[in-house]
């Protein structure tokens, strides 16, 4: 068995699907299993995995969604620990072996992830501060946005089946529902080396596809809200910020003309408004 298995989401990334390959295989840490999940790709994704016969492939007859093709990649795997990477990005060649140089170290800690490199157009560009990445309790430094990129992260396979992976329901900000289940729970150390490059501006970043990215945060925290299981401290954080959300959205339709929208999300904001400080049932 494994130490790492490695899961490769692709959806139409033949174009750049090898470069990501090849630098897991590149690794100076081999103890792993990599498994690509092609999401119902209809570009030339099945020629460009030909060549890598080594590796294992799940195919997908229609295209269900990155969190969908994770889980089914979960299914499979036999790894104490999980890494992902998505089909866009590039890991450094010690990715791995610095991130399990320092779980052997540290057994107490399940979530381990580093930092990046970022490339836009082909041009690398500076993270901007609300990006700033922490080690620890995490939780409420993750309730803005997403600031563990998928493509950095391990984390033991037990963690992952007790949280029960990622929710296949939303379409986009998948990851940032899963950092806070994981955040509420454990903490995560983080590796200031840039063992990780993402690549965006692309077309088919999933970004790019959905106006209104906080119509599905507002979702995931309205989640950890009924589904308990936080202290009061993390708690009244996700209020707020759910909140703060709202107001967002509540401005946006509004400015778009949808009243309907506009209303339900301010009405949202209502209900939850007096749990602020209110002492845990």
């Amino acid at each position: 068995m494994s130490k790492v298995t490695v899961i490769l989401p692709t959806f139409n990334r033949g174009y750049c699907l090898a470069e990501s390959i090849q630098s897991v295989l590149d690794q100076s840490f081999t103890d792993f299993e990599l498994i690509v999940v092609d999401d119902g790709s209809m570009d030339n994704t099945t020629e460009v995995l030909n060549p890598f016969s080594g590796i294992q492939q799940i195919r997908l007859e229609k295209n269900r969604g990155v969190s969908f093709a994770r889980n089914r990649g979960l299914e499979q795997a036999r790894g104490e620990w999980i890494a992902f990477l998505d089909s866009d990005d590039l890991w450094e060649q010690n990715k791995l072996a610095t991130q399990m140089k320092w779980v052997e170290h540290h057994p107490e800690h399940l979530a381990v992830y580093t930092d990046e490199i970022w490339i836009r157009n082909g041009v690398r560009v500076n993270a901007m501060n609300k990006h700033h990445k922490y080690s620890g309790d995490i939780f409420r430094y993750c309730l803005p946005l997403c600031i563990v990129s998928p493509s950095s992260v391990l984390l033991h396979a037990e963690l992952l089946r007790e949280v029960g992976g990622f929710d296949e329901s939303m379409p986009v900000c998948e990851d940032y529902d899963l950092w806070l289940r994981i955040a509420k729970r454990v903490p995560f150390h983080f590796i200031e080396e840039k063992l990780i490059v993402k690549r965006g501006g692309h077309e088919d970043q999933l970004s790019r596809k959905f106006w209104g990215m906080d119509r599905w945060r507002v979702h995931a925290l309205e989640k950890l809200l009924q589904e308990n299981g936080m202290n009061e401290e993390q708690r009244d954080g996700v209020v707020a910020m759910l909140i703060e959300k709202c107001g967002i959205l509540v401005s946006g339709y509004g400015k778009r003309g949808k009243s309907q929208d506009e209303e339900h999300y301010r009405n949202l904001a209502a209900r939850y408004s007096g749990l602020v400080g209110e002492p845990l049932k």
